[in-house]
């Protein structure tokens, strides 16, 4: 599946330009709220003291962010406000979905639920998200601009939550196809990459065209990074993960593997889904789980929908001009969203 290994050098460029306001940004918040988000952005342990090792993610959307500025003769700092508001709505969503899903561990840390309680878990996640939103409408240009670029990131953040509302009223394994599979990623993960890879754009007073071609790049490229997701969630490895093994399965998540499985024909998927629907699993009813979804075809649909996804991006990028090395640069992240080990 690898097609680049090595992270690409502006996600380091992205976050040094990034870092700072980020940080001003929660600044902002309470002081009652300000130690769970910084402790959840990984900048500092659980009784506030620092963790300046502690990476906070890939980075990914604060890059396309930037790069999207880049791509249409802006500078990057007029994104900067815009990569702000995605991460934050980014990690809002993740506050929620730790405790949506009862996770209790997340880059190799506690999450903030476990740590604060339910109650303090979500009230953090509200304020990020209303957080984004100023940060966004804060930004340093033409109010039109603003206004454009924070209801991109309102349309997304709906999209985002609606996609997590329909994941959670599927039901069992049985009753959600592929299709239903893949309507349910490209809300909850392709419209907030959609909305990263033109953001900037936006910003830097782009054309409609324009915009909606990096739009369109970003959320190919976020069912691309989800079908990568759904492949560790599964087979990736906890160290590098920082999550269990088979993960996805133990929480018996309706992934694009899993459900792949699921429906195909043959005397495997029957199988899998009694399994699944058991009230208990060990370690042995999770490996077969996993040796079923493989034999299954669930493994190479992943796979091949993940490449399938990472060409329709290139190809939207290629609809219109673009500024290089910023289009490359977008291309390299793409590879590197499919290539990646967690």
């Amino acid at each position: 599946m690898s097609l680049t290994r090595s992270a690409p050098d502006v996600l380091h460029r992205a976050r040094d330009l990034v870092d700072e306001a980020l940080h001003g940004a929660v600044d902002k918040l309470s002081p009652e709220l300000r130690p769970m988000v910084s402790y959840h952005l990984g900048w500092s342990d659980a009784d506030g003291r620092p963790a300046p090792h502690s990476g906070g993610g890939k980075g990914v959307r604060t890059a396309l962010a930037v790069l999207s500025a880049e791509a249409v003769g802006a500078r990057p700092e007029i994104a900067v406000a815009g990569a702000v508001a995605v991460d934050l709505v980014h990690n809002f969503s993740l506050v929620h979905d730790d405790l949506i899903d009862h996770d209790v561990e997340r880059r190799h840390r506690p999450t903030v639920w476990a740590v604060f309680g339910t109650g303090q878990a979500v009230i953090v996640g509200d304020a990020l998200l209303a957080l984004a939103q100023e940060s966004v409408l804060d930004a340093p240009c033409r109010p039109e601009e603003a206004v454009r670029a924070g209801r991109c990131l309102a349309e997304a953040t709906s999209a985002m939550v609606a996609g997590q509302a329909l994941d959670m009223v599927s039901g069992g394994l049985a009753g959600v196809s592929v299709d239903r599979c893949l309507a349910m990623e490209a809300a909850k993960t392709g419209a907030l990459l959609g909305c990263a890879s033109s953001i900037g754009a936006i910003l830097g007073g782009a054309s409609v065209p324009v915009v909606e071609a990096l739009r369109v790049y970003g959320v190919q490229l976020g069912l691309a990074f989800q079908a990568v997701d759904d492949l560790l969630g599964i087979w990736g490895d906890p160290v590098v993960t920082g999550k269990p093994a088979w993960s996805d399965l133990r929480e018996r998540k309706k992934s694009l593997p899993v459900t792949a499985a699921c429906t195909a024909a043959g005397t495997h998927s029957g199988e899998l889904v009694e399994l699944l629907a058991r009230e208990h699993l060990d370690d042995r009813d999770i490996a077969r789980a996993a040796a079923l979804v493989e034999l299954g075809g669930g493994r190479d649909a992943a796979m091949s929908e993940a490449r399938s996804r990472l060409g329709l991006a290139v190809a939207a990028l290629d609809a219109v001009p673009l500024e290089r090395p910023a289009r490359d640069e977008l291309v390299e992240v793409a590879e590197f969203v499919v290539g990646r080990e967690h």
